[in-house]
């Protein structure tokens, strides 16, 4: 015995499930991006935490701090040069000359991201 009666769904069903995934959906991504944000501002944090740590590493070793972040590299200090995450490159980074510029180029550094983080302070301030 064959039926003829059709299957599938109908135009009003369809329309009930996107409008439920589009609800889902607003309520979801609101939270989403701002959870990226915080991400990348602390792994920032870690990353200038690291280096810095890092940094005064190498000037206890050798009493003298590096002449750019690729030594620390070179010397074994530091597997690769740190990502700025907010601006996803090694090559933002702000580097700061020691007061004795005797003793090296690399004293600290700094985020070269333009902007703000979310409580208002400048990335180039971390």
């Amino acid at each position: 015995m064959i039926k003829s009666g059709r299957r599938g769904f109908t135009l009003i069903e369809l329309l009930v499930v996107l409008a439920i995934v589009a609800l889902l959906l607003s309520l979801a991504v609101p939270r989403y991006f701002p959870s990226i944000v915080t991400a990348k501002e602390t792994i920032l944090a870690d990353n200038l935490r690291n280096a810095r740590a890092t940094i005064d590493q190498f000037y206890g070793d050798t009493g003298r701090y590096p002449d750019s972040l690729e030594q620390l590299v070179e010397k074994k200090y530091l597997r690769a040069l740190p990502v700025d995450p907010i601006t996803d490159s090694t090559a933002t980074w702000l580097l700061l000359a020691p007061p004795d510029e005797a003793k090296g180029n690399v004293y600290d550094l700094r985020s070269g991201a333009p902007g703000q983080d979310r409580s208002g302070k400048p990335y180039a301030d971390w």
